[in-house]
């Protein structure tokens, strides 16, 4: 009986982590059509609004400005920045250490929250996630399922909704003010930002100034 019992949960596991596998690459080149997150959004809004397109269509203002303020060393590590891991659990953040390419796999594959089994998941997936897609792909997945807003998902969205223009087509203020909501987005606010905003605004739009020029910006701007 336990032999069959050990048996089963082999090959359950076994057909779990290949249909992981099978998602994971399927992403790499397929729009994702929704996230745990935007069902949730939905059911509480009522509607949301996420309009998916290409890297190409994204403004490199706003990639550089996102790479910016969410993980100036995106194109140097592998998944995880130990060296913003080891400064978040100095100073007791509560965040700061978690990776754009950690923070996509939590949107694409799994749920919001701060449960360990969630973190488990994403640090599990997050290192096969880096050997399959290109830094590129990363970067192009997090912008178009990332929160902008209420019921607001993805740079073109966004653009159109905070202001009226194509994500293709954002200014570099217009970028960073963007990428300023990322850590809050249903308390700030792009089109309408506070002091606060506009100061971290101008922070990262120096940072993304910075990345351009030092080529920490050579694994996706291209």
């Amino acid at each position: 009986m336990r032999s069959r019992l050990r048996h089963w949960i082999l090959r359950a596991t076994a057909l779990g982590l290949f249909a992981l596998m099978g998602w994971i690459v399927a992403y790499g080149f397929l729009p994702v059509p929704t996230t745990a997150h935007m069902i949730g959004e939905s059911r509480r809004l009522g509607a949301l609004s996420y309009d998916w397109v290409a890297m190409t269509d994204i403004s490199v203002h706003l990639q550089r400005a996102a790479v910016a303020a969410e993980d100036a060393n995106f194109c140097l590590h592998w998944g995880f920045d130990m060296a913003a891991i080891r400064d978040a659990i100095a100073v007791g953040a509560t965040r700061g250490g978690s990776t754009i390419s950690q923070q996509t796999v939590k949107n694409a594959f799994l749920w919001h929250g701060r449960s360990w089994p969630r973190k488990a998941m994403e640090a599990a997936i997050t290192p096969a996630v880096e050997v399959i897609w290109p830094k590129r792909r990363v970067l192009e997945v997090y912008l178009n399922i990332a929160e902008f807003g209420p019921g607001i998902f993805g740079a073109e969205a966004a653009a159109r909704h905070h202001f009226g223009v194509a994500a293709a087509d954002l200014t570099p203020r217009q970028a960073a003010l963007l990428a300023a909501v990322l850590p809050n987005p249903r308390e700030r606010d792009a089109s309408a930002p506070s002091d606060a905003v506009n100061r971290r605004a101008a922070a990262i739009a120096d940072g993304a100034a910075t990345i351009a020029a030092d080529g920490r910006d050579g694994c996706f701007a291209n």
